[in-house]
């Protein structure tokens, strides 16, 4: 696709620009030359117009195909179908979006019916993906954990509404927590807390030194609103819990969970500390530039420190959508399941344009027919996971990846997912569509570029502008195209220095590919700021210029 927009523009500066000539002619010389032509030059206007009409449509023709692909997925269609389908999209999204694997699970009425790994585990060694990889979930733990602090709320050892604090300020003596305003358990799991959403990027090496839990806190913890008045989405808050439940249990977060929750739901492969056995199968994680990244793990655990199996997640998502849900009830009664996906909290801002609402530990959505969605995504340096489900029709999707990439490609399997299963068009698919919706945003601005630098370069042939900088003539025009042109080219340095940013994330590929177009009429603009308007020569000056009517000959 983005061979197709960049050949689109070449061949539209090529039609444009099939005339020959000096870019600097002298305007004076061109004038003499355009009087003594004007029948040709306006027959040479006509053709130039059409070349580049004819760009612009080799460019809309790209357009149109950016929305080509596979065929959809028929509602109700039976599961070998829906696998069929899978195997034509992921492959395909694999190698468009430069993802190296992924791993993929469905759950039907409650039970994991099929599970699927597709592309490479390891690009250096070729290593393939296989379904039992062991994979760092990012904040999917946040929804496993949520179920470890229900638990504790079960056997009355807390309550979601108790104020937590005193038992905070206790653990953590040098953390500064707000004043007049109770923090509690329910206010830390649905995000409504106040903390900040904290630091980004420290990781550690799984076999090397690791701060504690309680060091890591003082350091990272911040309230950067009161508590309970709105949504926020924190890292460093929702660690809260893992500290409450080592508090509570008397137990390392790790221990417990593995204890009250994994091994419950038959989780086999998951665990909240890492196991120097799973190496072999973590596969190699990869960033928003392709670069391999190790294995690492973080100081806390609870909001993003879960390394699980696309099994093992699709048997926590079975257990919390099951029709009867026997597998919850070895853990959580199906109240508690119910409270857990009990919208708390609005999400407006970039959020918003994927979710309704956050619960305890959930995002959630209210479908087109009114059931209710829930689902979590994890990113991480390296990674990108997420499970969707609908608890009232017992089904789920677990797409588990590799790379940082993988946005677009998840939001296609999820839309997919739902057309399939009957959930009808999840706010999560809007990213899919978002990719395309810039893919043509970008064929747009190269048609533009290519549209502006075309008329640059006749009009300079053609001795209507000419190399001048400083000249007067137009110079206000030119300023501000200068002046914008500079500023964009800043500010898309500034862009391609930064480690990290969302739309990057969001849209990977197709972002790089906006910002060269961005470039390209950028330096465009620039350069047209350069080139001032010809003034026509004085009458007397030894050239007669004037209006040359019909039957008219120039002298």
């Amino acid at each position: 696709m983005r061979f197709l927009i960049v050949g689109a523009g070449v061949i539209g500066v090529t039609y444009a620009l099939r005339s020959r000539g000096h870019l600097l002619q002298p305007c004076e010389k061109s004038y003499r030359r355009g009087i003594g032509k004007v029948g040709e030059g306006h027959m040479s206007g006509r053709r130039e117009r059409f070349a580049m009409g004819r760009a612009l449509v080799l460019l809309a023709v790209v357009l149109l195909m950016v929305g080509c692909g596979p065929a959809p997925i028929t509602s109700g269609a039976p599961l070998e179908a829906f696998v069929a389908h899978l195997d034509a999209i992921v492959p395909a999204s694999l190698g468009s979006h430069d993802v190296p694997g992924a791993a993929v699970a469905v759950i039907r009425g409650g039970e994991v019916v099929w599970t699927g790994a597709y592309g490479l585990a390891d690009r250096e060694v070729g290593r393939p993906m296989t379904a039992d990889a062991v994979f760092q979930t990012g904040s999917i733990s946040k929804s496993v954990s949520s179920w470890g602090a229900m638990r504790l709320v079960e056997h009355g050892r807390v309550g979601l509404d108790d104020d937590l604090t005193g038992r905070l300020r206790e653990a953590l003596p040098e953390a500064e927590l707000p004043d007049g305003h109770p923090i509690t358990l329910r206010q830390v799991l649905s995000h409504t807390a106040g903390a900040g959403l904290g630091p980004i990027g420290f990781e550690y090496a799984p076999d090397g030194p690791v701060p504690s839990l309680r060091t890591a806190l003082v350091r990272d913890l911040a309230f950067v609103r009161d508590p309970g008045t709105a949504f926020g989405y924190s890292n460093v808050g929702f660690d809260l819990v893992e500290l409450l439940i080592e508090e509570v249990s008397g137990r390392p977060f790790a221990a417990y969970m593995e204890e009250e929750v994994l091994r419950p739901l038959g989780m086999d492969g998951a665990s909240f500390a890492w196991r120097e056995v799973d190496r072999p199968r973590v596969p190699a994680g990869h960033d928003l530039r392709g670069t391999p990244v190790a294995p690492y793990v973080y100081a806390t655990k609870a909001s993003g420190g879960l390394f699980a199996t696309v099994g093992d997640v699709a048997r926590f998502v079975a257990a919390s959508v099951s029709a009867d849900r026997r597998p919850a009830t070895d853990v959580l009664t199906v109240a508690s399941v119910e409270t857990l996906h009990e919208p708390v909290a609005p999400i407006g801002g970039v959020f918003g344009v994927v979710a309704d609402a956050y619960a305890l530990g959930h995002f959630v959505e209210t479908l087109p027919d009114g059931r209710r969605a829930v689902w979590h995504g994890g990113q991480g340096n390296g990674w990108m996971t997420h499970f969707h489900a609908v608890p009232e029709a017992g089904d789920g999707i677990v797409i588990l990846t590799n790379s940082q990439r993988s946005w677009p490609l998840i939001s296609r399997v999820v839309r997919d997912w739902a057309a399939w299963s009957g959930a009808g068009a999840v706010k999560f698919g809007r990213i899919s569509a978002g990719a395309g919706v810039v893919w043509a945003l970008v064929a747009v601005i190269a048609a533009v570029s290519v549209w502006a630098a075309a008329r640059l370069v006749i009009a300079v042939h053609r001795g209507r502008r000419r190399f001048a900088p400083l000249a007067r003539a137009g110079s206000r025009r030119r300023a501000l195209q200068g002046l914008v042109g500079f500023a964009a080219l800043a500010a898309l340095a500034w862009r391609a220095s930064q480690p990290y940013l969302i739309e990057t994330s969001v849209f990977p590929g197709v972002a790089g590919w906006l910002g060269w177009a961005l470039a390209a009429l950028a330096m465009v603009l620039t350069a047209s700021a350069a080139f001032a308007p010809c003034a026509p020569p004085r009458r007397g000056g030894g050239l007669r210029y004037g209006r040359v009517g019909r039957g008219e000959r120039a002298p």
